[in-house]
């Protein structure tokens, strides 16, 4: 669920109930940073220091970041580098301990389960990202918007303390070519550990997909997740050409629809996504032979999640008044993926001057030099035609690294005044949410959420 909404304070919650909790992984790096800038008054983050098994990595990215008693309310947060290739070490290293830290503490002090979320998408720091996770333990990785095909054979090697490689997708590379992202744990941080390898769910929302994953990834899928295109985030492309209805939203049919006869067949585990996360849904899923389900929307409003407690308090009164609009954008990721966006709590600032500062949905691309360079559509648009982009494909994009940022009170504080803008996004389940848990007027723990939706599978 986005940037640090499925945090590990939430994951915790879910695992202590006997379910998979799972943190999401991207934008770490800053968050982390950010967290360090506000001053740790909790100490949580020390704790997860402290047992981070490279203490002198650990030393200096703290000296580095760490703000005693906080950063003025008006004042930047310091900038942390943006995926590249060819990161500095220190970058690596820093990415590693963004995504232990928050694996640590979700799985900190109990034996229940943890995953950790990456999008295919953003591939220059995944290689780090499963590093870090696999030091603190990760039970399961689960990966989607692409084809990571790549990443059980990864997770394989990194076991072991190998290097590995990462073939990065480069719009332009000529037939023949391919660039890597590469990772060495040794030079990195120190002598490689022998780690747990741990399972890997691929998600995806056809059973072509699932086929063609598990007959030529590079190791083992363990399972699948089939998210159709009701659940929250990006939601894969409609298959054909893309038609819109009259809001202006993806038309999904039935080419569209997962075929759950060929997932029974594959003969390998498989959950279900997208509206499924109701007090019927696991019945509903194991009927069709799914082990479970995968529930995110639900949670993104409950006590536990990284949203501030002042946009999960508005969301939830509107649910109650029935305020609340889940639209699906099909130009507002600058992934080209359609994006589901919460309206109604978070007013769209028209006035938002665009910089891309943080990179991480950046698109690698081939420079004429022949070299490999980023750009993003909801960057500033001279900039991004100047990289050989398409004016066309800046329309209706959002910066969805800062917005969603934004969402968990760690968007950027700039120097001319400007706040970044929250942006929300939720399956379509969440405007049922009110009708399914009750009339309560406060958001409900991930407890009391597990408790309701369960209930009738047991």
């Amino acid at each position: 669920m986005g940037v640090g909404v499925s945090n590990w304070k939430l994951a915790r919650a879910v695992s202590l109930t006997g379910q998979l909790g799972v943190v999401s992984g991207t934008a770490m790096t800053v968050v982390l940073c950010r967290r360090l800038q506000l001053g740790d008054a909790d100490g949580t983050l020390r704790r997860a220091f402290a047992a981070f098994p490279y203490p002198e990595v650990a030393k200096r990215i703290w000296d580095r970041f760490f703000v005693e008693g906080g950063l003025p309310e008006d004042k930047p947060f310091a900038a942390v580098p943006m995926p590249a290739l060819g990161s500095a070490r220190e970058q690596e290293a820093l990415t590693v301990l963004s995504v232990f830290c928050e694996v640590f503490l979700a799985k900190e002090d109990h034996s229940g389960v943890v995953g950790l979320n990456l999008l295919e998408k953003i591939q220059v720091p995944t290689v780090p990202s499963l590093y870090g996770a696999m030091l603190a333990g990760v039970d399961v990785v689960l990966m989607g918007a692409g084809i990571p095909k790549q990443i059980p054979g990864i997770l394989d090697a990194l076991s072991v303390g190998n290097t590995v490689k990462l073939k990065l997708d480069v719009t332009g590379e000529e037939s023949g070519t391919a660039t890597y992202a590469e990772f060495d744990p040794a030079k990195v941080l120190g002598t490689p550990l022998t780690l747990k390898r741990p399972f890997f769910l691929a998600i995806v929302s056809s059973s072509t997909l699932a086929l063609n994953l598990a007959k030529k990834s590079s190791g083992k899928v363990d399972g699948f997740v089939v998210e159709g295109s009701t659940a929250g985030g990006h939601n894969a492309p409609p298959r054909g050409q893309m038609q819109l209805n009259e809001e202006g939203e993806p038309i999904y049919g039935a080419r569209d629809v997962p075929d759950l006869n060929a997932f029974r067949t594959l003969g390998v585990p498989f959950w279900l996504a997208g509206g499924y996360g109701r007090p019927d849904g696991v019945s509903k899923a194991q009927a069709e032979g799914a082990r479970g389900i995968q529930v995110g929307t639900a949670f993104a409003v409950c006590e536990e999640s990284g949203l501030t407690s002042e946009i999960k308090e508005d969301m939830w009164k509107k649910l109650v008044q029935g305020q609340l609009v889940v639209r699906t954008d099909p130009k507002a990721s600058p992934t080209g993926f359609p994006f589901k966006v919460v309206e109604g709590v978070v007013e769209r600032d028209p006035n938002r001057v665009k910089v891309c500062d943080l990179g991480f949905l950046r698109e690698a691309y081939c420079t004429d030099s022949g070299r490999t360079g980023f750009r993003c559509p909801a960057e500033d648009e001279g900039d991004y035609v100047r990289k050989g982009g398409c004016k066309e494909d800046t329309e209706g994009r959002r910066c969805v690294c800062n917005g969603l940022l934004a969402a968990i009170g760690l968007g950027q504080r700039r120097a001319d005044g400007q706040v970044e803008e929250a942006l929300l996004t939720a399956g379509n389940d969440l405007t049922r949410l009110q009708e399914d848990f009750g009339a309560r007027q406060t958001p409900p723990t991930a407890a009391e959420l597990i408790a309701l939706i369960v209930g009738d599978a047991k």
